[in-house]
This record gives C-alpha cells, sequence and structure tokens, in this order.
C-alpha cells in the first residue's frame, strides 16, 4: 500500500470518527443526562458496599468489597460503552436519517466501522476515567497493592473481544428494522447478568453459568480484578489473555463477513430506509 493510499483510509476512517464526535456535541445534553445517571448508579451501589455491616451486623471488610464493586462498575461502563456505540452504529444511522446516503456511498466498510470503533474506545475511557476518578475521591479508594499493567494489557485484549461482539450485534438492526435496537439492548442486558459485574459468576444459577464463558466481558473483569485486587501480574493471568486474543481474533473477521452479509441482504430487501 503507498503512503497516498495510507492517507486516504486514514483520512476515510478519521471522517467516521468524527461524525461520531459531532453526534455526541449534537446530544451533550443527553449525553450529561446518561454520565450523571452512570455516576449515580456507581455511587449507589458503593454505598451499598459501605454500608454493609450496618446492614447486616457482621464484620465484613468494606474497603475491599467498595473496591470489588468499583472495578465492577467502572469497567462495565467502559466495556458497556464500547458496546453500545459500535452495536449502534446502524441504529444511530436510521434516527439521523442517513442510513440509504452512509451504506451507499463508496466507502469501504472496514474504514467505517474502524473510525467508528477508534471513537468508541476513545469515548469510553474517558467516561470511564470520569467515573472513576470522582467516586475513587469520594470513597478514598486505595490501589497501592494494583498493579496497572495487567489491568492495562487486559483491557486493550478485552477491548478488541468485545468489539467484534458489538460488530455481530450491530447486524440485527440492518436486518430487522424495527426491532433490531432493541434486541441489541437485550444482548447489552444479558452481557450485564453473565459477565460477572457486581458478583462472582459461581453464584449464578447453573444455566446462567453456561452462558458466562461466552462473554469476553467474564475473562475481561476477572482478569482486570486480579490485577488491580491482587497485584496479579500478566503472567498470571496469561489463561484469560489467551482466551480474549482468540476469541478478539475470531470475533472481529467474523463480524465482519456477518455485517457485510446483512448489508448485501439488506440492499436486496428493501432494508436500506430511513425509517424502521
Amino acid at each position: 500500500m503507498t503512503l497516498l493510499a495510507l492517507t486516504r483510509d486514514v483520512n476515510t476512517a478519521y471522517a467516521f470518527f468524527e461524525r461520531n464526535w459531532n453526534l455526541t456535541k449534537r446530544y451533550i445534553g443527553w449525553e450529561v443526562v446518561w454520565l450523571m445517571y452512570s455516576l449515580v448508579n456507581a455511587l449507589t451501589i458503593l454505598f451499598i458496599a459501605a454500608s454493609t455491616e450496618r446492614i447486616t451486623g457482621q464484620t465484613v471488610d468494606t474497603r475491599f468489597f467498595v473496591l470489588y464493586l468499583l472495578i465492577g462498575t467502572t469497567m462495565w461502563s467502559y466495556l458497556s460503552a464500547v458496546f453500545d456505540v459500535v452495536a449502534e452504529t446502524i441504529a444511530w444511522e436510521r434516527w439521523e436519517g442517513t442510513i440509504e446516503y452512509t451504506l451507499m456511498a463508496p466507502v469501504p466498510r472496514s474504514l467505517h466501522l474502524i473510525g467508528t470503533c477508534c471513537y468508541a474506545v476513545t469515548y469510553a475511557v474517558l467516561r470511564a476515567a470520569l467515573i472513576f476518578g470522582v467516586v475513587a475521591l469520594l470513597f478514598n479508594v486505595d490501589l497501592g497493592k494494583a498493579n496497572v499493567l495487567t489491568a492495562l494489557a487486559v483491557i486493550a485484549v478485552g477491548s478488541v473481544s468485545v468489539i467484534g461482539l458489538a460488530i455481530v450485534a450491530a447486524t440485527l438492526p440492518l436486518l430487522f428494522t424495527e426491532r433490531g435496537a432493541q434486541m441489541t439492548f437485550v444482548i447489552h442486558s444479558s452481557l450485564l447478568l453473565i459477565s460477572g459485574v457486581y458478583a462472582p459468576v459461581d453464584v449464578l444459577p447453573g444455566w446462567l453459568q453456561m452462558l458466562s464463558p461466552l462473554s469476553p466481558m467474564t475473562y475481561t473483569l476477572r482478569a482486570v480484578r486480579a490485577g488491580l485486587l491482587e497485584g496479579a501480574r500478566p503472567g498470571e493471568i496469561v489463561g484469560d489473555l489467551l482466551i480474549l486474543a482468540v476469541m478478539g481474533a475470531a470475533l472481529v473477521p467474523i463480524g465482519l463477513i456477518v455485517f457485510r452479509s446483512a448489508e448485501r441482504y439488506a440492499r436486496r430487501t428493501g432494508r436500506l430506509k430511513r425509517s424502521g
């Protein structure tokens, strides 16, 4: 690939990054609302953890409990934001009335999705960091024993697998013009339940535990907690890293193939219209 062609591809991908940024600015009021909701939700959960001794009358390591749930809420804020931005790519096109123009434009779909995914990660990092910073200050969180390198490595690898899963989910609004966005939200909610965000997976009913390994968020949360709570080094959580790497290597190309197939089907059956 020549430098000129590479530059053109980067600019094309960045155009979709910038487009998503402009949409965020357009609906900044709703962004503030959802940020406040996420922050209040995180604080509510952590106040429950902080009051466990008072509620139960039993001695509990509330500082550890608070940190355990803080990691869960922060990671869910990040991972769910990445998933939502990518999975709602087509839904946003329908809401904005631009789906025909975007999907009929002579732009490689891979560049479209790369730009969207880069924005999703940037947006999610800023959102999660803000929530973590505010909550950590209020609860005086101590991360003195944390291995931040392990957490960052897990987040980087885990993000790829979550993006692959989100690309697959993004096909639903293409295939089901009226119910696709709702189906995507059902997947989002199911991931919250089975991934061990607020409680260990082994407390779930057996049939839900069987679904838990299908979620890349399960391994991401477990490995990040090992790094931040136990100070685990990357070599100690290599099993989770390998699983996440394999899932990412499989889900991203599968997602692209499924998305392209769904796009061709949508064109052929007239589903590329401005509203469901």
